[in-house]
């Protein structure tokens, strides 16, 4: 699934509709994440508690983040926020009904963000949950089709509903920002490569985060280092900030992008797939309705995407019977 080695410089091992609350049961649910968090720095990128305010501003949009007393939110957090956004796509998806609070089993985030699940990542989850309800955001940024200057937290609350009785967290209640929720109903979030997670270094996730956003499905995406260094919220001096990029263009271990420097002090990002003359092979209802019923509680268009994705590395062949090919992926898979 992945080129890169699992040196402690590249990626790690890979691990891996309910009245008033959504409950979270999407089994390997297809990451996605939302697209205004992509372009703007909302989160820290330190490893260490942060307790500075950051401020952004950058094409008319305006952002503070304000930490708690336990420090800014980390990008490491962020992955409670896209395991939750993952869920109610998925579920929005297959027409299931959605709620602003969702309920989900601990061990099942670790697991899907490729975490440990000893005690102590359990404590360290409980962190991550205090830090995200506690970090403010004041922003005009228009999520859905509303702009509005407000300030909130990334949740607004969370609580354990079952613990062990050594304390370990066993199920949790999320309540997501309106402002979150909102760009989640409006479908404003693009879906990550599954070895994010993989990425050790909070600004290499950062940087797959801006490629995703703005290279996107292109071939290519130059930017200049001084507007990259802005956009990822690195606090790190220029000359570092681009040591580090050249160290990352070096590694090579991106998910789907390869990094390239260029006269000019540009940094051009590239799709290491080769571009696909022709659209991807379009499946029928009626074939995702047999793969509901052949996969229960599997995210059907999650398994579309990984059998196009394949499709694709094999050589994207024009199919005459898509859906007999995807079915009998599938039949294999399980």
């Amino acid at each position: 699934m992945s080129r890169a080695g699992t040196g402690a410089g590249g990626l790690m091992p890979d691990r891996r509709e309910q009245g008033d609350f959504f409950l979270c049961d999407v089994f390997d649910a297809i990451p996605k994440d939302d697209l205004a968090s992509m372009e703007h720095p909302l989160f820290s990128l330190a490893t260490r508690p942060d307790l500075r305010v950051l401020k952004y501003a950058h094409n008319g949009v305006e952002i503070e983040v304000t930490p708690s007393v336990r420090g800014l939110a980390t990008l490491h957090d962020k992955d409670i926020l896209i395991f939750c956004i993952s869920q109610l796509m998925a579920a929005l998806n297959a027409g299931r009904a959605v709620s602003r609070t969702l309920q989900l089993k601990a061990h099942d985030l670790l697991v899907a963000t490729n975490r440990e699940t000893s005690g102590d990542a359990y404590r360290r989850l409980r962190e991550a949950f205090e830090r995200l309800a506690g970090t403010r955001i004041t922003t005009n940024i228009v999520t859905g089709e509303t702009e509005t200057t407000s300030g909130f937290g990334l949740i607004e609350r969370w609580e354990i509903v079952r613990k062990t009785r050594g304390g370990r967290m066993i199920s949790v209640s999320v309540t997501l920002s309106e402002w979150l929720y909102r760009a989640v109903l409006g479908r404003a979030v693009l879906t990550l490569s599954r070895d994010y997670f993989r990425l050790r270094k909070p600004l290499e996730r950062r940087i797959y985060e801006l490629a995703r956003k703005h290279c996107g499905r292109q071939d290519s995406w130059r930017v200049s280092v001084d507007t990259l260094l802005k956009k990822s919220g690195s606090a790190s001096p220029r000359r570092v900030f681009r040591a580090m990029l050249r160290e990352m263009i070096t590694s090579d271990h991106l998910p789907d992008y390869r990094l390239s420097e260029e006269p000019g002090d540009l940094i051009r990002f590239t799709q290491r797939a080769a571009v696909i003359e022709g659209p991807p092979p379009v499946l029928s209802e009626a074939a995702l309705a047999e793969a509901r019923r052949l996969a229960p509680g599997m995210d059907v268009h999650a398994l579309a995407a990984d059998w196009r994705a394949l499709w694709a590395r094999t050589g994207a062949q024009r199919l005459r019977k898509p859906d007999a090919a995807f079915l009998g992926w599938l039949r294999k898979r399980l």
